[in-house]
């Protein structure tokens, strides 16, 4: 095989929510909003979901090969990965025009004892663009238990905004980023496009009974658990900050270099933020691959023999055997994630 940074067909993800409709500024897509309001990009993972439109949905597809990526990572896991033994990491876009259920994701420990994983669902998230009067809901209001969030599942079969009465809310502005420990409380609420950097599983535990207008299930909820099993899956303590602020490691007129989650943050991921003024930015993660998105402007990747457009909305992964053979030039702001 003739290694090259990989790019991927479109691949939307459906979902029981409504949204997508600010993909229209960012992939150029119809400014609709509907049920495929994820975009999974380099993705190995498949999506959990009821109702499955392919057998492999949420699993991205390299253009140009008709080969999905984990198949790819597979059969050439040395190159593709380096001395990674998996991709351990899920990136995603969404835009939620409708407030998400209440939920948190498993820890580490939590996903061995019920899943037969090693990864659990810690996440950040970098704001893209938002609507008006976006929101974000993150922890529990002082004074919060078990006992009164079990409480609240139930009301809120009958009480939609039982939950919300509960957590924490803020304004999200474009730019900022957050990070979302597992097994704390949180929910995206209507109006949010982000970029989400995740572990690479799907478990969500959402104990509440609507989303928007669509009724979910006590498997949607609950994931297989009981009720009592998957509220272990939610910390009744402070939570942490959720707001990150970057640190700017480099800034000259023809480049600047942000790190906006760190190992100090986080063991699960690391997120560079390269904004270039008709700059250049060498692609060098040390023995790690790498993935990429445009989040304005546009300029190029090249190498020996090789170059390549990128424009807004354009994302990419770059094996673990290419890194240090690829640089990208313009007037551009991308994210690397790793």
């Amino acid at each position: 095989m003739k290694f090259e940074p990989l790019f991927f067909e479109r691949n939307r993800v459906g979902r029981v929510y409504t949204g997508g409709k600010l993909f229209h500024g960012f992939f150029g897509d119809e400014p609709l909003d509907g049920f495929l309001p994820e975009e999974w990009i380099a993705s190995s993972v498949k999506a959990l979901n009821k109702e499955m439109s392919n057998p492999k949905e949420g699993v991205s597809k390299v253009k140009d090969m008709e080969m999905y990526f984990d198949e790819l990572l597979c059969k050439y896991p040395l190159e593709m990965l380096g001395s990674s033994e998996k991709m351990r990491i899920l990136v995603k876009t969404l835009d939620s025009a409708v407030r998400l259920p209440a939920q948190a994701h498993p820890d580490k420990s939590f996903s061995r004892k019920y899943f037969n994983s090693n990864y659990g669902k810690t996440e950040s998230w970098l704001i893209l663009d938002t609507r008006p009067d976006a929101k974000i809901y993150f922890g529990f209001k002082d004074g919060v238990d078990e006992e009164m969030f079990s409480a609240a599942i139930d009301a809120s079969e009958t009480d939609k905004d039982a939950m919300e009465r509960l957590m924490e809310s803020f304004e999200p502005k474009v730019g900022e980023v957050f990070l979302v420990p597992a097994k704390t409380v949180h929910a995206i609420g209507a109006g949010c496009l982000l970029l989400e950097v995740q572990e690479p599983t799907d478990f969500t535990i959402q104990p509440e009974h609507w989303c928007d207008e669509y009724k979910l299930s006590d498997k949607e909820m609950y994931i297989g658990l009981s009720k009592a099993e998957a509220l272990e899956c939610f910390d009744f303590g402070k939570a942490p900050t959720a707001k990150i602020t970057p640190c700017v490691i480099k800034n000259d007129s023809d480049v600047k270099i942000e790190n906006l989650i760190t190992e100090k943050n986080t063991d699960c991921f690391v997120i560079n933020r390269i904004t270039l003024n008709n700059g250049e930015y060498k692609l060098s993660i040390e023995d790690s691959y790498g993935v990429y998105i445009v989040t304005e402007g546009s300029g190029e990747i090249f190498g020996e023999d090789y170059s390549k457009k990128l424009e807004k909305g354009d994302y990419f992964f770059v094996p673990a055997c290419l890194m240090n053979k690829f640089t990208v030039s313009g007037k551009i702001c991308f994210v690397e994630c790793w």
